[in-house]
């Protein structure tokens, strides 16, 4: 009699959403290693935007965060991201659930708890469209004081790195020539495909050395171009990119260590390490700016205070506003580029219009008098034209 009671329990679909637990406290290794329908168990303080774009473009089944993904000292964009993509997300599970959550569970999430199966493993602040906003209305008070902290963290940098900046120390030579030539540097931050495709008609038209910087090297190949340089760490680039034939540079520790170029030692593929401490999009941008590049285009860099502010790296972000300063006028977003040159009159609007011209002095032709007598004037030279050329040979 018991038999089929258990049968019943078991056949019962369980409320929530369920998926396979993929845990790290270390961002950037569990999203090498995230894939559709997953649940992500992290520990972000602040959830920026690149990390749940990633989230986001991996379908992850939703995500449970350790840490509070707004903690009010600004208004960090990840969590708007994620609720807005419709990927369920648990704030402050604490630390405790992080060590008890084992990579490969499985689990369910409702109402903000965690369960394994029924058992309930831990319990935190679902996130709401409404709750998300309302906490980024509080959030903005936060700004000044991270702009202060800011400043402090950029006069440390530009003491720790002012040779590399100023003077270009340190910074590898290149094989691709970039000296006099524009250059398009795409990363991969927010809409960075869709940006990417507006600049089809200046790719094609302007031929610039493109730079792939970690996952934007993919998403050039994608797009169906080859990147000439990637910049980033290569554990998260594929390997048909890797071995595109591009030039490879690998960011390293201040020290010289990089953990990355085990992999492209493995895939016997040649490349330069450049050791900073700022991130690879700033060092792409210093390779481009120490050669002599004339133009550098980005696409999937930040441009708004809030996106400046959300990266999630007080440590480098003063290197970001540093390298945008050292570059100057010769550094344009793509958006722009993209705007300016959609404006540009086309080849084929111009024939279009050659050809209207045309139809229209046939049309008075025709309709008026005087087109009978250009008719028969062409006609006339047409047929003496063929007689002499038949003359030549008779």
């Amino acid at each position: 009699m018991k038999l089929p009671g258990v049968l019943h329990r078991s056949q019962h679909a369980l409320p929530g959403v369920t998926g396979v637990a993929r845990v790290d406290r270390r961002t950037g290794d569990l999203l090498r290693r995230v894939s559709q329908g997953d649940i992500v168990v992290l520990d972000q303080l602040d959830l920026d935007r690149a990390t749940a774009d990633a989230l986001v473009r991996a379908e992850v089944g939703a995500v449970v965060n350790a840490s509070p993904s707004i903690s009010g000292r600004f208004p960090n964009l990840g969590p708007e991201v994620l609720v807005g993509a419709g990927v369920p997300l648990i704030d402050g599970v604490g630390q405790d659930a992080l060590r008890a959550i084992k990579e490969g569970t499985k689990l369910r999430l409702h109402d903000g708890t965690v369960y394994i199966g029924e058992r309930e493993i831990a319990q935190g602040v679902q996130q709401t469209r409404e709750s998300v906003a309302d906490q980024m209305i509080e959030a903005k008070a936060g700004m000044s004081a991270q702009l202060e902290a800011f400043s402090a963290n950029t006069m440390e940098f530009l003491h720790r790195e002012r040779t590399m900046i100023l003077d270009g120390v340190g910074v590898p030579e290149l094989a691709t020539p970039l000296k006099g030539k524009q250059v398009v540097v795409v990363a991969g931050g927010h809409e960075h495909v869709a940006d990417l495709k507006l600049l089809k008609r200046y790719i094609s038209e302007h031929r610039p050395v493109l730079v792939g910087v970690d996952s934007g090297a993919d998403a050039l190949r994608a797009a169906g171009y080859k990147p000439d340089i990637i910049v980033g760490d290569p554990r998260g680039i594929s390997t048909e990119t890797l071995r595109s034939g591009a030039e490879v540079v690998v960011p390293a520790q201040t020290d010289g260590h990089a953990p990355g170029l085990v992999r492209i030692q493995d895939l016997g593929i040649g490349a330069v390490t450049f050791p900073a401490s700022g991130n690879a999009e700033d060092l792409a941008l210093l390779l481009a700016d120490f050669h002599d590049a004339t133009l550098v285009v980005t696409v999937g860099f930040q441009a708004t205070l809030r996106e400046f502010l959300d990266r999630g790296r007080s440590g480098s972000n003063p290197s970001t506003f540093l390298t945008r300063l050292k570059l100057g006028s010769k550094l344009v977003d793509g958006k722009a580029v993209a705007a300016l040159h959609r404006s540009r009159v086309s080849v084929a609007a111009i024939v279009l219009l050659v050809m209207a011209a045309m139809v229209a002095i046939a049309a008075a032709l025709v309709v008026s008098g005087v087109g009978a007598a250009y008719t028969d004037s062409i006609i006339g030279t047409w047929n003496s034209f063929v007689d002499w050329f038949k003359g030549l040979f008779s």
